[in-house]
C-alpha cells in the first residue's frame, strides 16, 4: 500500500514553519526594512512534465518597491539547466515562469540588496516526482556484498557492555545504561533504557540512529520511549564514548573525524559508512536479543544522516517491523550519472570537466539508500521537504519510488531540513507511538 499525505493534511497536523521560503540575510547583525519571499503558484508544488511553474516573489517593506529589482536563479535541483536574470518588481510583486520536461525538482532562487545588506530567499517545485528512479542500477552483488559482510559481523560476539547511569527523577520507572557493543571496527555507542520489571515479550523496540556532525549520544533518547513502555535505545554515529565535554568532541570533529563523510571512499570495503550501517544493525541485533522484547515490533527512526541509516538498517534486517523517517541522506548518491545532483553527503568528486570518478561512482552504489530501500519489509512513514537544499528532494523521491513495503509519504512544500517548525518532533513522536500500538493490535488479533 502506498499512501500520499498531500500538504494540506500535513500542514493540518503540522503549522509549518517555511524552511528557506523566508527571507535569509547575510548579515543575520543587521535588521532588514525589506521581506523577501518565493513560493511557486500551486499549494502543493506538483506539476507535471512541461508544465508553465511561475514562481511568485514578493517584497515587503517600509518604503516602496516598484522601482525595486531582485535578481534570481533557476535551475534543476542545483545544477543544469540554469536560467538566471534580474526582474523588476510591479507593486512589489514579480513573477519567474520555469518549467521541467523531466522528472525533478526545480529550485528557484531569489536575492534582494537593501543597501545594507543582501537578502536571500528559495523555492522548489516539484515536477512529476513519482516517477523519479534511481540514478543507476543495483549493483549484481549488492546482496551479496551485504551478506558477506553480515556473516563476518556474526562471528563477533555482542559482548554487551552495561554501566548504569543516573535517570532523571522526572522520568520515572525506568531504567538507563551506558551501552557499549562490540562490532566490525569501532563499537556501538549508545544509552539504553528499558521499563523496571518489564515482563518478558512486552515491549516493542525503539532504536534512534544519529544525524550528521561528531556528538554524544542523547541519553533522553532513549528514556523517552521507555517512559512508554519501550525498549528504547539511541546510538552515536561514530562508535564513541558518550557523555564527554564538548571539547572532546569538538577535537574529534576538527581531527579524526573532520572528513568522516568522505573516508576510505576508494573501496567499497573501507569506506566510513560501512562500520556506520554495520553498527546500525548489531544495534538492531542487541534490541532483539532482550528478553524483554515482544519479537514482533522493532522500530527504527532517523533524520537527515540518521534517516539514511534508518533506510539502510531496515534494508539490512527483515526484522524490523517500522521505520519513520526524515529528510534522509545518503540517497541517491550517484545522481550526477543521470545529470542531476547528487544525494547528501556527495562523496562523488569530479574532474575538470565535471566528469565524476568512476571508482568512487561505482563504490557509492553500495551505500546508496535506493538500493537498500526495494529490501525494506517495513512499514515506512517518510517525511520530506521540498526546499531542502541539504539533502535534495530528489534522491529522497527516488528511495521512496523504490519502496514496496507499505508506505506513507508527508510532504511540505515550504520545508527545508531541520526541524524548524515547533510541532514537528510532537508529530513524529505521534507518527512512531502509533505505528507501534497499531502492529500490536495487529499481531495480538487472532
Amino acid at each position: 500500500m502506498n499512501r500520499f499525505l498531500p500538504i494540506a493534511t500535513a500542514m493540518a497536523l503540522l503549522p509549518l514553519i517555511s524552511g528557506h521560503a523566508a527571507s535569509t540575510a547575510s548579515n543575520p547583525k543587521i535588521v532588514s526594512d525589506y521581506t523577501l519571499s518565493v513560493y511557486p503558484d500551486r499549494e502543493d508544488a506538483i506539476y507535471k512534465k512541461g508544465d508553465k511553474v511561475e514562481f511568485q516573489v514578493l517584497l515587503l517593506g517600509k518604503n516602496p518597491t516598484d522601482d525595486a529589482e531582485v535578481s534570481w536563479k533557476v535551475s534543476k535541483d542545483g545544477v543544469p539547466p540554469v536560467q538566471q536574470g534580474k526582474t523588476k518588481l510591479k507593486y512589489g510583486k514579480a513573477v519567474i515562469p520555469a518549467s521541467l520536461d523531466e522528472p525533478g525538482f526545480l529550485l528557484c532562487e531569489v536575492s534582494f540588496n537593501d543597501g545594507k545588506q543582501n537578502l536571500q530567499t528559495s523555492a522548489s517545485a516539484a515536477i512529476d516526482p513519482t516517477e523519479i528512479k534511481p540514478s543507476m542500477p543495483t549493483p549484481d552483488d549488492f546482496d551479496a556484498f551485504w551478506d558477506g559482510k553480515k556473516a563476518e559481523l556474526a562471528k563477533i560476539p555482542i559482548n554487551a557492555r552495561l554501566t548504569p547511569v543516573e535517570t532523571p527523577p522526572e522520568r520515572p520507572g525506568v531504567e538507563t545504561f551506558d551501552v557499549q557493543l562490540d562490532c566490525l571496527g569501532k563499537p556501538v555507542s549508545g544509552f539504553y533504557s528499558r521499563p523496571i520489571g518489564a515482563k518478558p515479550g512486552s515491549c516493542p523496540a525503539l532504536l534512534l540512529v544519529d544525524g550528521a556532525g561528531v556528538r554524544s549520544s542523547d541519553k533522553l533518547w532513549a528514556i523517552r520511549p521507555a517512559t512508554k513502555g519501550f525498549l528504547g535505545m539511541g546510538i552515536n554515529a561514530h562508535g564513541i564514548p558518550n557523555g564527554q565535554p564538548g571539547t572532546y568532541y569538538a577535537a574529534l570533529g576538527d581531527g579524526e573525524l573532520k572528513g568522516y563523510r568522505t573516508d576510505g571512499r576508494e573501496s567499497r570495503d573501507t569506506y566510513y559508512f560501512l562500520g556506520m550501517y554495520l553498527r546500525v544493525k548489531r544495534a538492531l541485533d542487541f534490541l532483539m536479543a532482550q528478553p524483554e522484547w515482544d519479537g514482533k515490533v522493532l522500530i527504527i527512526n532517523g533524520g537527515s544522516q540518521g534517516g539514511g541509516q534508518a533506510l539502510a538498517g531496515a534494508g539490512l534486517e527483515p526484522r524490523v517491523s517500522g521505520i519513520v523517517v526524515m529528510i534522509p541522506g545518503l540517497c541517491d548518491l550517484t545522481g550526477m550519472a543521470a545529470g542531476r545532483i547528487g544525494g547528501w553527503p556527495k562523496p562523488v568528486p569530479k574532474d575538470a570537466a565535471g566528469n565524476p570518478d568512476p571508482v568512487i561512482l561505482n563504490n557509492m552504489r553500495y551505500f546508496d539508500c535506493v538500493n537498500f530501500a526495494p529490501r525494506i519489509k517495513a512499514e515506512t512513514k517518510f517525511w520530506l521537504g521540498f526546499n531542502d537544499i541539504v539533502t535534495p528532494p530528489t534522491g529522497q523521491y527516488a528511495a521512496y519510488n523504490a519502496i514496496t513495503a507499505p508506505k506513507t509519504l508527508i510532504t511540505a512544500p515550504e520545508y527545508g531540513h531541520g526541524g524548524e517548525a515547533p510541532n514537528f518532533w510532537p508529530l513524529i513522536n505521534n507518527l512512531i507511538y502509533d505505528m507501534a500500538a497499531q502492529q500490536q493490535k495487529k499481531n495480538s488479533t487472532p
